[in-house]
């Protein structure tokens, strides 16, 4: 009994004191989100930042073959804007998950990361690729359950310092580490890594066969890449004008060049030189929905501040902070185009026009011939 007292105790202790780290590790507060606002941007050119990336966008009169043209300039303005609001309202996991009845976003987060590491099979020792890491959240997580070496590519200087110093917190500036870099020219040997994952990033890449190819180039003969990528489904009408519109939100909301779809990206794979070992969009099968956090129609505990009462919580919020000066002029334009990005991502949920983890798992062939 008193064993049976001890462990109680001792889960209790560790259950208390990762809660205390997370806290310490998560820009939870207010002034963290309004101080974050614009990243490495000056904060006096914050607003013209925000002029400067709407225009790339169909909304504001852009078009694809510009964001293209430009991708690296408008995905770099894009979270240097978005990233403390990201932080602030889902943790320092950016992407989605297929979800249980009964778990929770951070457990579903979690579980899809873990996923992702026993498909392509990390192994302790090995060393292991994140293309487009963000802040580094899934790189901890994925990093702590395979005790592999993970390395982060990221060509936005706020998000690696961010993550550095959150991998500081972590007891993890040892085994994974940052390289700014676009992954569209990776400064890597041939054959360098063990196994390469992405998760919800190569989309922001204006060619998905040279993104891949650079991807098949630095990964080891024989070993796997995992990607979930964002798609539009065989639902989507490229005709029909609210798709059209949906997909016009979601590519503005989320600093993207434009969407491709799931065939895009399969021949794209296969075109790299990929082998391909399984396909398949993950939200088809989830019991809840990918996008109910985002559904102001529902309410959550957990997830209070994606619900409604909760953004217009942090809308008022970020108006007041900006209109003080504490936050930088421009913030409240960020978070409406923010809110606009959510709302067609639900709607292209609810269409099923859209999903934003299309799995697929492919190999480098030992032998290129």
């Amino acid at each position: 009994m008193r064993r049976s007292l001890c462990d109680q105790r001792s889960v209790h202790w560790r259950n208390q004191n990762t809660i205390s780290v997370d806290r310490e590790m998560s820009k939870s507060g207010a002034l963290d989100l309004a101080t974050g606002v614009g990243g490495k941007i000056k904060k006096e050119d914050v607003q013209s930042a925000v002029e400067q990336y709407e225009k790339y966008h169909v909304c504001f009169g852009g078009g694809e073959e510009t964001r293209k043209a430009n991708y690296s300039d408008m995905v770099n303005k894009y979270y240097d804007l978005a990233t403390s609001f990201y932080e602030f309202g889902w943790g320092e996991s950016f992407h989605f998950a297929p979800r249980w009845k009964g778990e929770s976003l951070r457990e579903s987060i979690k579980r899809h990361e873990h996923f992702l590491a026993l498909q392509l099979g990390l192994k302790p020792g090995m060393k292991v690729l994140d293309v487009g890491c963000g802040i580094g959240g899934p790189l901890r997580e994925i990093a702590r359950f395979s005790s592999t070496s993970i390395t982060g590519l990221n060509n936005n200087e706020y998000q690696i310092s961010r993550g550095r110093e959150l991998n500081r917190v972590a007891g993890l500036s040892e085994s994974c580490n940052f390289v700014k870099a676009d992954f569209m020219k990776m400064p890597f040997p041939d054959n360098s890594f063990d196994g390469i994952y992405a998760i919800e990033a190569t989309c922001h890449a204006p060619d998905a066969v040279g993104c891949y190819k650079e991807i098949y180039r630095v990964l080891k003969p024989g070993q796997r890449f995992a990607v979930y990528e964002w798609c539009m489904t065989d639902h989507f009408d490229p005709d029909n004008e609210s798709h059209q519109k949906t997909k016009a939100e979601i590519e503005l909301g989320n600093g993207l060049p434009d969407i491709r779809t799931t065939k895009q990206c399969l021949d794209a794979l296969k075109l790299a030189g990929f082998e391909v070992i399984s396909e398949k969009d993950l939200a088809a099968d989830s019991p809840v929905s990918w996008y109910l956090p985002l559904d102001t129609s529902q309410f959550s505990i957990t997830s209070f501040r994606l619900t409604s009462f909760g953004r217009f919580i942090t809308r008022t919020m970020v108006k007041t902070l900006e209109f003080v000066g504490i936050a930088p002029a421009g913030s409240n334009r960020v978070s409406s185009f923010l809110e606009k990005a959510a709302e067609g991502l639900v709607e292209g949920g609810r269409k099923e026009i859209f999903t934003p983890m299309c799995f697929f798992l492919v190999r480098k062939p030992l032998s290129e011939s």
